[in-house]
């Protein structure tokens, strides 16, 4: 019986064992299915970010696109009103190469008189350069005026003074001459600052101070061919006053012109007559109870300040920020505050009007001067105490001898 019951307990040994040995193999199997497991559901977890993240993507950049094809929908629309301009600068740019090309041959005559003296005849080398000096500036004549397109700044060259005033240079001095006028408030005072440089005007170097003679009124001052011209105080008189002899030279009332606040811009300050230059000459503009407060333009000779023609405007003088001349058109914003834009202008040529829409960065809130000058092709402005220059760009109409 005992040796029987040793035989079974030893016949089922090998049986235990293996029933052990699978028992802990399945432990591992199943220590390493629950790692597999975990590392699935993180798997899948990260996949389900992952697919979160692509959709994301997939919005971003179709929001992306979207934003980008406005962007440039939008620069096309602006490129737009461009494509005729480009179109006239192509023809300018034929011009300019043939003289170009005839100003070469010219310096390759030139130099062979200074290998060989003698062996080409001066006079008539002079005069074909005094013709080829005549039909530049001829081009450029023709190239000086243009519709207002675009203006763009505003560049800050200095913060000073008080929140009104006035800044200049002169359009007809000549290009080494950049000395700098400066005029602070709108009343009540008679020193000019001049400065010799934009440099020196940056730099606070003032070269010298004049006293006038009289106080002025408003900002609307302007110096031309080296004098002066300002609106007297509490009158409707004109003053040309000459820096280099340091007097009077004329003055002269402007007949029925409102003073003093009568017709002034929207933002006031004695703003009735503000006196103008461009690439046509000297303008005044002002309002009269005969054209019921509206805008009156007068051309204006620089020697004697007599008024040669005037235009009747429809523009109330009050409802006006600031206005400016740019080849015989006066330009009118509508608003001296933020939002500003150029919103009428007034040709003088065909003494018609047209409402537009050329809007400007008024950058500082408040305008108290804008005026355009013809030689640095930039509209000077006083904009809250702080001195500002706006590019301007033209539209150019190139005069044909079919136009004559």
């Amino acid at each position: 019986m005992s040796i029987l019951l040793c035989y079974n307990i030893y016949s089922i040994y090998p049986t235990l064992v293996q029933v052990q040995n699978m028992s802990q193999s399945i432990e591992v199997l199943n220590l390493r299915t629950q790692r597999d497991f975990q590392y699935v559901m993180k798997m899948e977890n990260q996949m389900k970010g992952l697919r979160t993240k692509f959709r994301q993507v997939e919005d971003d950049r179709k929001t992306i696109m979207a934003k980008n094809f406005q962007e440039l929908k939008e620069k096309m629309d602006e490129l737009q009103p461009l494509i005729p301009v480009l179109e006239q600068y192509k023809t300018d740019a034929q011009l300019i190469s043939s003289f170009k090309e005839e100003i070469r041959n010219l310096s390759m005559v030139l130099t062979a008189i200074q290998e060989e003296m003698g062996a080409y005849d001066y006079d008539e080398l002079y005069q074909r350069v005094l013709r080829l000096d005549s039909r530049l500036r001829n081009c450029m004549g023709k190239l000086t005026c243009g519709k207002l397109m675009k203006i763009t700044g505003p560049v800050t060259i200095k913060t000073s003074g008080t929140r009104f005033g006035a800044w200049m240079t002169d359009p007809q001095a000549s290009q080494r001459n950049n000395r700098v006028w400066y005029m602070d408030s709108y009343t009540n005072s008679k020193i000019v600052r001049e400065y010799k440089t934009m440099e020196d005007f940056v730099a606070n170097v003032v070269s010298r101070t004049y006293n006038l003679p009289f106080k002025w009124e408003g900002t609307g001052h302007v110096v031309y061919n080296g004098s002066l011209y300002y609106n007297k105080y509490q009158s409707n008189i004109i003053v040309k006053y000459s820096f280099e002899t340091g007097r009077v030279l004329a003055q002269r009332a402007l007949e029925y012109a409102g003073f003093h606040n009568t017709y002034p811009y929207s933002w006031g300050g004695y703003s009735d007559i503000d006196v103008m230059a461009d690439e046509l000459g000297m303008w005044v503009v002002y309002a009269t109870n005969q054209n019921a407060g509206n805008i009156v333009i007068a051309q204006m000779d620089p020697d004697t300040l007599e008024v040669q023609k005037t235009w009747n405007t429809e523009y109330s003088k009050r409802n006006a920020g600031e206005s400016f001349m740019i080849c015989g058109t006066l330009y009118i914003t509508n608003s001296h505050l933020t939002g500003a834009k150029v919103y009428y202008s007034y040709s003088t040529k065909t003494s018609s009007y047209e409402y537009t829409d050329i809007p400007f960065h008024n950058q500082y809130f408040h305008m108290s001067m804008l005026d355009y000058n013809a030689r640095e092709r930039a509209l000077y402005a006083w904009n809250n105490g702080h001195q500002v220059l706006f590019n301007v760009t033209l539209f150019h109409v190139i005069k044909t001898e079919d136009d004559s």
